[in-house]
């Protein structure tokens, strides 16, 4: 049923809007702590997801749904960046998990087109997954030293 897709679609977008504001104050405040390369990083995943959502939102509207205008839930502020980087890696974690789902039941209502869109949305996520348990292995095992790295420009 085409609602159905639509209602997936509506949900990743949400995800991806959520993602978005997570990630946007993780930039600033690992910025305003002077962890540059990382805020860097940090930035390109949340235009990742902005590019997302509006894939997700031409595909609603195509299908002639609507998108949903309820708010993203708020981001969690001012954590360490362990905890960060593990609520990060835990929204991706949920992410991939949706989409995987998605795609398969896109493939159930014959819409090729929508689960491709999952399936390509997917392939960025399990990316950014990568990344952040990079990220995290190295700042649990080397601490210091390694954060000392994520500084400058």
């Amino acid at each position: 049923m085409i609602q159905t897709i639509i209602d997936l679609l509506n949900e990743a977008r949400l995800k991806e809007l959520e993602a978005v504001n997570q990630y946007m104050i993780h930039h600033d405040e690992l910025e305003n702590r002077n962890f540059h390369k990382l805020a860097s990083q940090i930035k390109e995943i949340a235009m990742v997801g902005m590019k997302h959502a509006e894939k997700l939102t031409e595909r609603i509207l195509f299908l002639k749904g609507e998108p949903f205008l309820e708010p993203p839930r708020a981001p969690q502020a001012g954590q360490e960046m362990p905890d960060m980087l593990a609520t990060d890696i835990a929204f991706e974690t949920q992410t991939i998990k949706m989409y995987t789902e998605a795609a398969t039941i896109c493939a159930y209502e014959k819409d090729q087109h929508s689960k491709e869109l999952f399936e390509e949305l997917l392939s960025d996520e399990e990316g950014h997954l990568n990344c952040l348990k990079d990220i995290k292995y190295y700042v649990d095992r080397l601490g210091a030293a390694y954060i000392a790295t994520l500084t400058g420009k």
